[in-house]
């Protein structure tokens, strides 16, 4: 693209200008017409910036028409400054203060995806961020649940088995019990067979005591001997 030359809007190349006077007079005075109609029914647009697309090549013209000569292209993706829009045709400024036309459907209102690409890669290393912060979060909460996880069950391991210690220690208890339970009942049937066998051997005494005694010789008494 000649970017050095400033091209007037309504100029024609010489040779479509030749090709028109060959046709006719009238289809000149026609053109003629039609290109100083145009730049006053163009509509003026706010000067809002736009992008040009993802085209490989985007032709630009010295004019809003398909007539008017190619005098370069626009790089894809460069951003540009529509200054007004005329029929398919839009005008549009360059970062180097050039003004050409180019066909409104090369333009769009959002930067291309290779002006968004940086902020899509910084978007997306932040993504990648937040998400390996997340994962560390995670991992970390995982880990102390199961390390608490692994501590309870160690606890509960460690009372189960005090627990069967305990129910050991119960049945030896209960067997110790039985057993003092046997040799007192055995203990109090000896002595109540030792009581029976003191109590009669005490009665049988007394008995042959009793017996006895009647038929043992009395002394007699000094006072006797007055009678």
């Amino acid at each position: 693209m000649d970017r050095g030359r400033t091209v007037a809007a309504g100029a024609f190349d010489s040779q479509d200008y030749g090709m028109i006077m060959q046709r006719s007079k009238t289809l000149l005075a026609g053109a003629i017409l039609g290109l100083c109609a145009l730049p006053i029914a163009a509509q003026q647009d706010d000067g809002a910036t736009h992008w040009v697309s993802e085209e490989l090549t985007t032709w630009v013209r010295s004019g809003p028409t398909d007539g008017y000569r190619i005098v370069g292209t626009l790089t894809a993706g460069e951003p540009v400054t529509v200054l007004e829009t005329s029929g398919d045709y839009s005008r549009v400024e360059n970062g180097d203060g050039e003004t050409v036309w180019v066909l409104s459907e090369e333009l769009q209102q959002e930067p291309s995806a290779q002006q968004r690409l940086p902020e899509l890669q910084s978007r997306v290393e932040t993504l990648e961020a937040e998400l390996a912060s997340i994962n560390d979060t995670w991992e970390n909460r995982v880990a102390s649940m199961t390390e608490t996880l692994e501590t309870r069950e160690q606890r509960i391991a460690e009372l189960e088995e005090r627990n069967r210690q305990l129910e050991g220690q119960e049945e030896e208890s209960s067997a110790t019990i039985r057993e003092l339970q046997a040799r007192l009942d055995t203990q109090e049937e000896d002595l109540l067979i030792r009581y029976f066998m003191y109590g009669g051997g005490v009665a049988g005494a007394g008995l042959l005591v009793g017996l006895i005694v009647p038929h043992l010789p009395r002394k007699r008494r000094k006072n006797d001997r007055w009678f």
